[in-house]
């Protein structure tokens, strides 16, 4: 799956994200080892500590369908800035892979790359 492919599918998702108490809408795909992917969107609740981002939403997807290990994340919102997955995604993230691939994508289309390894650089380990 090309980049554009995976970001795509995170600005598809986003289309049924729950968000009525910010307004701000994402969307997530996530590429595991075996080239499935899995989307997600945001889903907010009145009890805003319950509210769950689109990241987790796809990542807990593929691992609830047995996969155990990522290769790319693309989190994509309609906003001027890159959307990046927050502190509490990252680490979800950690859990599966050890250097998965961020793209995060703004509204025009355009995306910047990360490592997982640069944005969280002191990971708690599953060891």
């Amino acid at each position: 799956m090309t980049d554009r492919e995976l970001i795509n599918a995170a600005f598809k998702a986003l289309e049924n994200a729950y968000a009525p108490y910010s307004g701000f809408r994402v969307g997530a795909a996530v590429e595991c080892e075996d080239n499935i992917v899995f989307t997600g969107c945001n889903v907010e609740n009145a009890a805003l500590g319950d509210t769950v981002c689109a990241e987790r939403v796809a990542l807990f997807k593929a691992i609830s369908e047995g996969r155990k290990s990522i290769i790319r994340i693309a989190v994509a919102a309609h906003s001027d800035e890159y959307c990046m997955p927050c502190g509490s995604c990252r680490q979800a993230i950690s859990e599966f892979s050890k250097d998965a691939e961020i793209l995060s994508a703004r509204s025009d289309g355009r995306y910047v790359s990360y490592k997982l390894s640069e944005l969280l650089p002191h990971q708690f380990e599953p060891k």
